[in-house]
């Protein structure tokens, strides 16, 4: 009932102050849409301040302590409890007997009504996110995939190898007489547009719906690790089954002959059974390196940024973007031999992500990962399957390799198809008939012979269609464009001499925060988790008040921000076009509608998705509309806290474009350590500020250099 009463006071003060609200504040608000109010509501309690905790704990960059925890696992408590207590207040006033049975009742609808639109959310959420095996097909040359991979493969195969498969979901082709071949110990890095099928194929890989031989085992990382009471060094040592078991079994078979010898003192023969068996599987252990399995988990934790006091904090107790560090330091610890990675990076900061990166490139295993970033990729991999035109080409060396690669192909495609044009034209204009089909059958049989060639046979395949005629190369574009912002005089956004920290959080505290943003400034904020970058963004922002000190804004600034937590607070029951006319219903043009629809469409959100639930969007698709609501604000200072993930190489190369032609200010957290360099290329106008030990320091130097200091530490660490 708290949380109801201050939703409406929110509301109020949104109709109140509609021209005046910052974009921040505007997404923000859009949480939940508040029930009108109903009679016999009146006598709802306050809500208590230190429910507020939330408001600004969400979403920070901090990994909780304890004290928090208890906060945010005791809010539903709360909330229970007032409602519990809502009917004995009642109950007290006598006076008004028949008031006491309308409470009850609207209580009871309310209760019931807030439980259901929870459960409607979620399963609106679970539904969009739903993996529904039976939904995809994947068809071999004529047959059908079998699910558990090759029945007759050699135990001795580490190499994945199909010809010509086709994949869809749903009815839409995804890969249309593909081939891939996946070689032991080479680590690949799969790329292409969202929404393409890369996920999917990974996914197929992992099922074994494509298949993959027995005999190699295979893990997928995609899901956060369950919060349970087990401790995050015990949930990542937990991961080798085998290693578990066997210390169960040592641990049993010592219990047992301890009982048994206190029982039978005579009986030697079962205590030498025993006694063989332990030695057998003491051999095994040390073997799997048992005695070095919890240090070696540890280092792996701590590069992916866990303290050693976090690592014993139980799993339950850490938000989704830790647990998902722990999944992957579970993969990285059992080593399978074939690792797939689905956007590793996504939950981690700088540090981490060169830390991985320096850590696969000592994996002797294979190794196939999606990523949008292209440093990771340049370090990490040595192969690239770039997904186009619903095939798998492969190209050797990293992602630099790559793009020449791929732009000397690109190249050749389209002259080939410019000159079969030309005859083609030239051909109708004669008017001869015979003519023009001699030139479609001449370009058929290049294409062919070419087919051939690329598959090392003497004729294509069977079940492969006939090649056609030379086609135009078809490349996905996206544009990102923030306007021209008004000019203001300077100082923008000032914070002088800020101080700052959380209710119940001894453990945190940012001192003496001296900084300011001007047009054209551009900032990039690093330093370690939990450090405190996304606090400094909110005190930017205005979503913070500093404890101590002094805050500064520009009368008419208007500021965009961006974050993950602002993507979760878009209203999933809209439709992208409807969340934005509600947002910013003053659009030029005949229609409204088709205007907000091509601003959609600069940011790369397909046409058929602008009248789609938003709850049915993906990740980068959700991000788009965020981008398109900001750029729709017209800010003056852009506010972005990882705006890479879930955006496609393309798309971040357009947002990086968007960035440097404009002229406001940019302050950015970012793990892209390209975009970051892209952002503050011009190193006069660029600042590095460092957040760690409760202050926020500058740089005395480019990123670049920031980033060698950082390797070289890193270096260190894995090699010892």
């Amino acid at each position: 009932m708290g949380k109801k009463k201050s939703d409406e006071g929110a509301t109020k003060a949104k109709q109140s102050s509609k021209d005046k609200l910052s974009v921040s504040a505007m997404l923000a608000s859009m949480d939940a849409k508040p029930d009108k109010p109903k009679k016999g509501s009146s006598t709802s309690s306050k809500p208590k301040p230190k429910a507020k905790v939330s408001s600004y704990i969400d979403g920070i960059d901090l990994p909780s302590s304890d004290e928090e925890d208890d906060v945010l696992d005791s809010e539903e408590e709360q909330k229970k409890n007032e409602a519990q207590k809502q009917p004995s207040r009642h109950g007290r006033n006598v006076a008004k007997p028949l008031d006491i049975t309308v409470s009850n009742k609207e209580l009871k609808k309310r209760e019931k009504k807030d439980v259901l639109a929870i459960q409607a959310a979620e399963l609106a959420k679970q539904e969009a996110l739903k993996d529904d095996r039976d939904a995809f097909t994947v068809v071999i040359g004529s047959r059908a995939s079998v699910l558990e991979g090759e029945e007759d493969a050699d135990a001795n195969v580490k190499d994945i190898t199909i010809d010509n498969f086709s994949v869809s979901a749903r009815g839409k082709e995804l890969l249309k007489n593909a081939t891939v071949k996946i070689s032991h110990g080479k680590r690949y890095g799969l790329v292409g547009p969202n929404g393409k099928g890369k996920s999917t194929l990974l996914k197929l890989l992992a099922w074994r719906k494509i298949p993959v031989p027995k005999n190699i085992d295979v893990l997928l990382v995609e899901q956060e690790v369950v919060g349970d009471d087990r401790t995050a060094l015990e949930a990542v040592v937990s991961a080798n089954e085998e290693l578990i078991n066997l210390r169960q079994e040592v641990a049993s078979l010592q219990d047992a002959s301890t009982v048994g010898n206190d029982e039978n003192g005579d009986d030697y023969d079962e205590g030498d059974d025993v006694g063989e068996k332990l030695s057998e599987l003491y051999e095994k252990l040390q073997l799997m390196g048992s005695d070095a399995a919890e240090a070696q988990a540890s280092k792996i934790l701590a590069g992916l940024g866990f303290t050693k006091a976090m690592q014993g904090r139980p799993t339950r107790s850490f938000s989704g973007g830790w647990r998902m560090r722990i999944s992957l330091a579970r993969a990285l610890f059992v080593q399978p031999t074939l690792l797939l990675l689905d956007e590793p990076t996504n939950h981690l900061d700088l540090r981490a992500v060169l830390w991985l990166e320096e850590y696969l490139c000592r994996w002797k295993k294979t190794l196939v990962v999606v990523s949008h970033d292209r440093d990771f990729l340049n370090t990490v991999c040595n192969e690239i399957i770039h997904l186009h035109d619903l095939k798998l080409h492969f190209y050797r060396g990293n992602f630099d390799d790559f793009e020449s690669g791929y732009e000397q192909r690109r190249k050749e495609m389209n002259k080939k198809f410019e000159i079969y044009d030309k005859q083609v034209k030239a051909a109708k204009r004669s008017g001869n008939r015979a003519q023009q089909e001699k030139v479609k059958d001449r370009a058929k049989f290049a294409a062919a012979k070419e087919a051939s060639k690329n598959k090392g046979k003497g004729k294509a395949d069977e079940d492969e269609p006939l090649p056609e005629a030379p086609q135009k190369w078809r490349d996905y574009t996206v544009e990102f464009h923030f306007p021209e912002p008004t000019e203001l005089t300077p100082p923008l956004l000032q914070l002088i001499e800020v101080s700052f920290s959380y209710p119940n959080r001894d453990d945190f505290k940012l001192s003496n925060v001296d900084v300011g943003i001007d047009m054209g400034t551009r900032v990039a904020i690093v330093g370690p988790n939990g450090a405190g970058k996304s606090t400094l963004l909110n005190l930017l922002a205005g979503d913070l008040v500093p404890t101590e000190g002094e805050v500064r804004r520009s009368q008419k600034l208007r500021i965009g921000r961006y974050s993950q937590h602002f993507v979760d607070l878009l209203t999933m029951d809209e439709t992208p076009v409807q969340y934005l006319l509600r947002l910013h219903p003053d659009q030029e043009g005949l229609s409204k509608q088709e205007a907000v629809r091509a601003k959609l469409g600069k940011f790369g959100l397909p046409s058929h998705n602008h009248l789609t639930p938003i709850a049915k969007l993906s990740g980068g698709q959700k991000a788009r509309v965020v981008f398109t609501s900001i750029s729709m604000s017209k800010p003056h200072i852009l506010l972005l806290d990882e705006p890479t993930n879930h955006l496609d190489m393309q798309s971040i190369d357009a947002l990086a474009d968007a960035l440097d032609e404009f002229s406001g200010g940019v302050v950015l957290v970012s793990h892209d350590s390209r975009l970051i360099s892209r952002v503050c290329e011009d190193e006069e106008r660029s600042q590095i500020w460092v957040v760690e030990n409760g202050t926020v320091e500058s740089f005395p130097g480019s990123f670049e250099e920031y980033k060698e200091e950082l390797v070289k530490e890193i270096r260190a660490e894995v090699d010892d």
